[in-house]
């Protein structure tokens, strides 16, 4: 079958043409898919195999339809995009269908600049998946025009310049995310020794008011014990008898066992030393009975040891109970 393009026809198509001559830097985007990119980010991924020139849904129309698609896309300025629903598409099919009718070869002469204007207006904006698919259309239609070496070489050389690029935002985004945390590892070091800090002052101060209140707790505890131990002498010279001939002699008491008193580890740690008097009776089978503390210094230190030590004693039996004083003295060297 044997296209014929009207002289009325032609000088419509040119018309279109001849206005999107002035589109062309407005040439609408190509319809997005999943193969079109816009501008790199990253570098080009591994290339895919090419994807035919001509749509295969193109390439199934037949001459009549392929005919009246190429001159409907012509009038809404569709001369290469969008892919698989532009004149250069149906013209190329519509030459594989006819390849000795010179209105198409015509048509298709026409149309390459737009289409190399416009493989080149993608380069420039890096939508490297449009401009291949327009190469691929510019190189079926005539593979010898002299424009193809120069927009694969400025293809190649604007994909090494996104890859480039890329590698550099990326080292540069490495670079700040380096230094953003390097900051942050700074500022909490910073903050974990103020916090430290705060938290030595905090434990000195607690412990001064502690060692505070332990020096005071102690001072009264002091004060207290010599007030009873003044109380216990006073009371002790008050119920002993007044003739010395009424206490009966120490020397009439025959000692067996005198275990000495066990000196207490926190006076024996500080270094304290001091010296107890103790009042005790003996019954008459040398057990000690009664006994009690008359005076200590210091006071409540060695009290109880003094007075379990004089419990344990044991002396010869006698005829009568005797009431007698010791005194127990603590020396740490001893």
């Amino acid at each position: 079958m044997t296209l014929t393009i009207s002289p009325k026809s032609r000088l419509v198509a040119c018309v279109l043409l001849a206005a999107a001559v002035g589109a062309c830097s407005k040439q609408e985007e190509p319809a997005a898919g999943p193969a079109s990119s816009g501008p790199a980010t990253e570098a080009p991924a591994a290339a895919a195999p090419p994807a035919p020139a001509v749509a295969a849904k193109v390439q199934g129309m037949g001459a009549e339809e392929l005919r009246e698609s190429a001159t409907r896309a012509l009038r809404e300025n569709r001369m290469y995009a969008p892919a698989g629903d532009n004149a250069m598409e149906y013209y190329l099919a519509l030459r594989d269908k006819l390849p000795d009718d010179p209105n198409v070869a015509s048509a298709l002469t026409d149309l390459m600049p737009y289409t190399v204007i416009a493989t080149e207006q993608a380069v420039s904006r890096e939508q490297f998946d449009e401009a291949q698919r327009l190469v691929a259309l510019i190189e079926k239609a005539d593979p010898n025009t002299p424009a193809l070496p120069r927009i694969r070489q400025s293809i190649g050389t604007a994909q090494q310049s996104v890859a480039q690029r890329s590698v550099a935002e990326a080292e540069r985004v490495r670079a700040e995310t380096q230094a953003r945390a390097q900051a942050d590892q700074q500022r909490q070091a910073q903050q974990q020794a103020a916090e430290a800090e705060a938290a030595r002052r905090l434990a000195a101060e607690q412990e001064a008011a502690r060692q505070a209140a332990e020096r005071q707790a102690q001072q009264q505890r002091e004060t207290e014990q010599r007030e009873a131990a003044a109380r216990q002498a006073a009371a002790a010279q008050q119920q002993a008898p007044r003739p010395a001939a009424a206490q009966p002699a120490p020397r009439a008491l025959r000692p067996i066992s005198m275990p000495a008193p066990r000196y207490p580890p926190e006076a024996l740690r500080a270094g304290t030393s001091g010296d107890v008097l103790v009042e005790f009776t003996v019954g008459t089978s040398g057990e000690v009975t009664d006994v009690r503390v008359l005076r200590a210094n210091p006071g409540r230190v060695f009290d109880r040891e003094a007075t379990n030590a004089v419990r344990r004693w044991k002396f010869e039996p006698i005829d009568a109970p005797i009431t007698t004083r010791r005194t127990l003295a603590f020396t740490p060297n001893e």
